[in-house]
């Protein structure tokens, strides 16, 4: 998965929509106000940070060389996925959905129930 192919599956997700808070260069996801990942590059490959259970974020650190600790973020709570190619697209997807689900559920009730109600 590539920078675009991340950027169009991040917003594809419910009310999900694009903010800019850090500057032009770093898109940021969010859903009913809070962010779900951060996109950018770096030398002209993706990368993004992803909210992540904290002992699926040592696993999945452990597993692949491209996902590192979270860069400006909770590095307990956040993971960086490099998006250099050598994650397969279905894995990262299912990253992207943790966090989004994570986000989600953290929401107060009212805010969750009424987005639940429009998918």
């Amino acid at each position: 998965m590539n920078y675009q192919q991340a950027k169009k599956y991040l917003l594809a997700k419910p009310e999900a929509i694009e903010d800019y808070p850090f500057g032009p260069d770093v898109m940021v996801p969010k859903i009913k106000g809070k962010m779900f990942a951060t996109l950018g590059t770096e030398n002209g490959i993706g990368r993004v940070n992803l909210k992540c259970d904290p002992n699926e974020a040592l696993a999945l650190r452990d597993i692949f060389s491209a996902v590192i600790p979270g860069y400006h973020m909770n590095k307990k709570h956040w993971n960086t996925v490099i998006l250099d190619g050598s994650i397969p697209s279905g894995e990262i997807a299912r990253m992207f959905d943790n966090s989004y689900k994570l986000v989600v559920r953290s929401l107060p009730k009212a805010r969750r129930e009424s987005l639940a109600m429009k998918q």
